[in-house]
């Protein structure tokens, strides 16, 4: 378990600063390695219930959104989808550990965040409009479900769960504003760290539940 922790940190940290400062080649070796690496270590997980397969297989989805952003931007409308389909099997492993329980501050605030950045990108988004603001709805149901998780019953599961996936949010609010919007010179290795970091606690969930 130790080794496998050590190299997603290694392989994300050498992905992050190739964002940052390093060569092209560089980013496109380590990102699908790092996830790659992640689905490793989920793997090996004291016990994995038939819930926690859908992790495994949103990493997965991740894995083919990150290949098909490789290619021509036409591609980038299955790339969405991959995204979408990822956070989608995460919120479902989520809602599988929640209790029936709700709070309205939750879903409100998450809401008011979604409109401010929709609004802010778009008049941007053109064609690519209504899969992009899918993805970040499905992104706020997902925070929902971890939120609602930890509120009710705050353990270092349901923490992991909380900050993995508003990690998530805040990489995809910081992709789509820098890259519809404005760019600035850290912008990809804030949400390449904010992206495997995200992942990252989602998987360390696996070891604490």
């Amino acid at each position: 378990m130790l080794w496998s922790f050590l190299a997603v940190l290694f392989s994300g940290w050498l992905y992050v600063d190739a964002s940052y400062r390093g060569p092209q080649w560089q980013r496109w070796l380590f990102k699908p390695v790092t996830l790659l690496l992640l689905v490793a270590w989920a793997w090996q997980a004291p016990t994995l219930n038939t819930t926690d397969y859908l992790i495994l297989a949103g990493l997965v989805a991740t894995l083919v959104g990150d290949a098909l952003t490789l290619l021509p931007r036409q591609q980038m409308l299955y790339a969405l989808g991959a995204f979408f389909l990822s956070h989608l099997l995460y919120t479902i492993s989520f809602a599988a550990h929640m209790t029936m329980s709700f709070f309205w501050p939750i879903p409100v605030t998450l809401l008011v965040i979604g409109a401010v950045v929709i609004g802010v990108i778009w008049s941007k988004l053109e064609d690519l409009r209504w899969p992009v603001c899918t993805l970040i709805g499905m992104t706020l149901v997902m925070n929902w479900m971890a939120a609602e998780n930890y509120f009710f019953r705050p353990t270092d599961f349901s923490f992991s769960l909380l900050v993995g996936a508003g990690l998530l949010l805040l990489a995809n609010i910081v992709w789509f504003i820098t890259h519809y919007r404005r760019r600035f010179r850290a912008d990809s290795a804030i949400v390449a760290a904010c992206y495997f970091a995200g992942h990252f606690m989602i998987v360390r969930s696996l070891w604490l539940y």
